[in-house]
């Protein structure tokens, strides 16, 4: 079982099947295994060997495929990169994992050029001046390896929404099995096409979705970047049958695009969410926009590959904002009170996981494995509740619990109630040191277009929705929120900034 054997099989069943496709160009399963060959040789050429890493930055791009194919076939490990990361945030992933190749877009030249010039570079899609180019390098035959399934394939770093990233190793095997358990989730088969408009160097957009409907035997639609407008064109002229993205990437087209209801998308079958639960008003809401019932919560995380939970369209119903009530295919999953005791119905607690797609470790850091570990169990830090039927919502992460004057206070439950004003198109809360009471409650909010809302206009409406104790004592408004590519909200950078907000108050007084 390795990461690279579902290309190879699918291109010997189905060499002339579509495997690969954006809205003008397509490459059957064939060229897909050929072009990947060809990239590894030339890895290969610049002594790349087995357990090598190489790192990639780069948007949504056939390159980017070929050269993530062509690393593994040469027996290296790829080192995912955001391509929206500055050169000191990618120095710090290149040092961490020791890469010994970096492979960027040619538009990152830039970035690349600010890099340790002691390892090696290569521009992936578009020649680059000062940099060779993949695709103009000629190399020798390529020389096949032997890949196991304990072999390293990945280097997956998590999102950063507590500070630096850590490294998340993951095997042939680990990988492997999240993208069956991808297929699974959602009943993928070779007759489908899979939309992949999140960043593909992400977790969840690469091992669920397009390692799923490659292990499925189906079509990846890729576009460059998410889009709202590209979004709904490559569904409609694609006849994707199925997307996965952040939250926020289904309530754009409704805010953005005047004519949304114009686009036929009738063909999908599969409209995935994930990154954090939808509030149930929010999942009406998009459910009627989108004229469908078919709607996937899937709940996981970097290091399980991602694996965890999905909550079925059917489910969606009466459970509008859980994330499930039982693992996905291949996990297990309980909630804890404590490291002794179970949480039943009505309780909450924190959410652990056994899987086949875990990580083996995180890079580097032996004490932050053993911590995050407990007797086999992934110790999420996701905290949750149980309802009378046994459905999980997540009510917080442990860190971003808010305790004032003794009480505490999830976040996520002040965020949903904030969202069912008609007026809010994002919220998001945390806690603020206080002298007093150790901590308050802050929201910040980005109202919907061409909506004004004031702190007392909220407040007078959460009041007859939240315990007093529970209402923001600060609301502010901005354009819009920091998010990871993932589409978290990045609580840090709100802290951060309410911190510097604070110490310019105190100043002025």
């Amino acid at each position: 079982m390795n990461a690279i054997e579902r290309v190879e099989k699918n291109a010997a069943l189905y060499p002339d099947k579509i495997a690969l496709c954006d809205m003008s160009t397509e490459f059957t399963f064939s060229q897909v295994l050929e072009k990947s060959r060809q990239a590894a040789a030339v890895f290969q050429d610049l002594g790349i060997s087995k357990g090598d890493a190489v790192a990639i930055m780069g948007q949504n791009s056939f390159d980017f495929v070929f050269s993530y194919f062509g690393v593994l076939l040469a027996g290296g490990v790829v080192v995912p990169v955001n391509h929206k990361l500055t050169s000191p945030e990618v120095t710090y992933i290149l040092e961490d994992s020791r890469a010994r190749l970096f492979l960027f877009d040619g538009s990152l030249a830039a970035v690349a050029g600010e890099i340790d010039p002691s390892i090696k570079k290569m521009s992936l899609d578009s020649p680059a001046e000062g940099f060779p180019f993949l695709g103009a390098c000629a190399a020798a035959p390529f020389e096949p390896v032997e890949l196991k399934e304990d072999d390293r394939a990945q280097i997956l770093y998590t999102s950063g929404t507590t500070g630096n990233p850590k490294g998340c190793i993951h095997t042939h095997k680990s990988v492997v099995s999240a993208g069956i358990t991808g297929a699974r989730a959602v009943d993928l088969n070779e007759t489908d096409r899979m939309l992949i408009a999140m960043p593909i160097w992400h977790s969840s957009p690469l091992n669920n979705w397009f390692m799923g409907i490659t292990h499925a035997g189906g079509t990846a639609v890729i576009i460059r970047e998410y889009h709202p407008l590209h979004f709904l064109e490559a569904i409609e002229k694609r006849r994707c049958t199925a997307y996965f993205g952040a939250p926020i990437s289904y309530l754009m087209p409704l805010q953005m695009i005047p004519n949304f209801n114009e686009f036929d998308l009738s063909s999908m079958k599969a409209w995935i969410y994930g990154g954090g639960p939808i509030a149930p008003e929010t999942v009406k809401k998009l459910t009627a926009a989108y004229r469908s019932d078919r709607f996937f919560q899937v709940y996981g995380m970097t290091e399980s590959g991602p694996t965890g939970a999905v909550l079925r369209p059917e489910d969606h119903k009466e459970h509008a904002g859980a994330i499930g009530c039982q693992a996905l295919p291949g996990a297990e999953l309980k909630v804890m009170k404590d490291t002794e005791t179970q949480a039943g119905p009505g309780d909450t607690g924190e959410i652990w996981l056994r899987a086949g797609s875990m990580m083996k470790a995180y890079l580097n850091r032996p004490e932050a494995t053993k911590d995050a570990f407990f007797d086999g169990w992934y110790r999420t830090g996701d905290m949750a509740r149980i309802d009378k039927d046994g459905y999980l919502f997540i009510v917080d992460r442990i860190k971003d619990m808010i305790v004032t004057g003794g009480e505490n206070v999830y976040s996520k439950e002040v965020e949903d109630r904030i969202m069912e004003h008609p007026d809010v198109a994002e919220a998001a809360v945390i806690g603020v040191s206080h002298p007093d009471w150790g901590e308050t409650v802050h929201a910040v909010i980005v109202t919907a277009q061409g909506k004004e809302l004031t702190q007392e206009n909220l407040t007078d409406f959460l009041g007859k929705r939240l315990a007093r104790f529970k209402i923001p004592k600060k609301i502010r408004f901005v354009p819009e929120l920091p998010h990871t590519p993932s589409g978290k909200v990045m609580k840090y950078k709100l802290r951060d900034s309410a911190k510097m907000n604070s110490r310019s108050a105190l100043q002025n007084t």
